[in-house]
């Protein structure tokens, strides 16, 4: 069923994949910290959220933060900056944690009154040739199956999204599902 567009934008249509779309609004829904964690002020905020319990702290150690408890401290003082390896595990392993701590508050709010309602933006085709565009209406529905969603989306799985988002979501747009294998945009009213 998935996966029948094997050569999209050959003739210059633009998008990104439907899981790929749905991953970054849910990043978007968690609101991660602005502020890049090159600058100071973005590293102490990730530094500070990581290290602000012992089991956030716990998990951050299981999700891939290496380094021990006096580096760790000698980066939140300032007398240490970590190198840039060690900038983008920081990065990483706050992203986990963050998507470990709100799952639960997401599924929650993306469940509520049964279902959330998602909105689907149809691929851009400004770029392709009148005789290969095909219309492509703006769609709406209802998402009533969000946990496989989200908890691929926690556990950084694209597979699983993408599966997640194919199977659970696309066939309740009947035989125009393919259309929306693609898309310019994915917004949730969660």
């Amino acid at each position: 069923m998935p996966q029948k567009n094997l050569e999209f934008g050959k003739y210059g249509a633009q998008g990104i994949k439907g899981s790929d779309a749905v991953a970054r609004r849910l990043d978007y829904l968690i609101d991660f910290i602005a502020t890049p964690v090159t600058a100071k002020r973005g590293l102490l905020a990730r530094l500070n959220y990581l290290t602000r319990s012992t089991r956030t702290l716990h998990t951050a150690h299981q999700l891939g933060l290496t380094v021990t408890d006096r580096t760790l401290n000698a980066w939140l003082a300032g007398t240490q900056r970590p190198a840039k390896a060690n900038l983008d595990r920081i990065e990483a392993v706050y992203r986990r944690v963050r998507r470990h701590h709100v799952a639960r508050h997401l599924l929650v709010r993306l469940n509520a009154g049964g279902s959330t309602r998602v909105e689907i933006h149809p691929l851009n085709q400004s770029r392709v040739a009148r005789p290969h565009q095909r219309v492509v209406p703006y769609r709406k529905l209802n998402v009533r199956r969000g946990d496989a969603i989200v908890t691929a989306w926690v556990n950084n799985d694209p597979r699983a999204l993408e599966e997640a988002w194919t199977t659970d979501v696309l066939p309740d747009l009947g035989s125009q599902w393919g259309q929306y294998e693609y898309v310019s945009n994915i917004g949730f009213s969660a």
